[in-house]
């Protein structure tokens, strides 16, 4: 697979078969290609928690929040909820801001996920306070982004923008829908 077709497959899955288990070797494996990625001055202020069991699963999903923009969803149902969870966070013992380390680390185990014929989601909409509490995160962390990991049941259709409109949906058979901007749309000339 050429790096256009790896980021194509790479979308925001929500979906997945949750009796499919990802190994902890594997997310570690994916934290591993973060860990190599870039970082501003290379401070490497990310840690990262992985979570692959059911029960761990059970407990990270309810501080998670998603797809806003399609308002009668809640998220995934049991049996398509996701199989595994890393959760990004910034340690602030190296750094005071993480500026956009945590995107490039996010790009970088999604990417790798791909490649491994998984998919998932980088959520920013978190219940920080609640996830905090429920596996006792030191207050020394920021919760930056949690990544949801599992083996995709939906597909996901990139269709071109139409009137500006960014909003993603779900059509008759589930299928999501992501409108992009026209490459031509993008690059400008000065």
């Amino acid at each position: 697979m050429n790096l256009k077709e790896l980021v194509l497959k790479t979308r925001s899955y929500r979906r997945f078969d949750e009796s499919y288990r990802i190994d902890y070797k594997t997310l570690e494996n994916l934290v591993d290609l973060a860990r190599l990625s870039a970082s501003g001055a290379n401070r490497q202020p990310l840690k990262y928690l992985i979570y692959n069991s059911a029960e761990d699963c059970a407990r990270v999903y309810p501080s998670l929040i998603w797809a806003a923009y399609l308002k009668e969803w809640d998220g995934p149902e049991k049996g398509e909820r996701p199989a595994g969870y890393i959760i990004i966070l910034g340690d602030k013992s190296i750094a005071e801001g993480f500026g956009v380390d945590h995107g490039i680390a996010a790009q970088s185990i999604m990417l790798g996920a791909s490649e491994a014929s998984l998919g998932g989601c980088m959520i920013a909409s978190i219940r920080r306070d609640q996830l905090r509490s429920e596996f006792s995160i030191p207050e020394i962390f920021d919760v930056l982004l949690v990544l949801a990991l599992g083996k995709p049941i939906e597909k996901v259709i990139i269709d071109e923008m139409k009137e500006g409109d960014v909003k993603y949906w779900r059509d008759n058979e589930m299928n999501h829908h992501v409108p992009k901007r026209a490459l031509r749309d993008l690059i400008i000339k000065l």
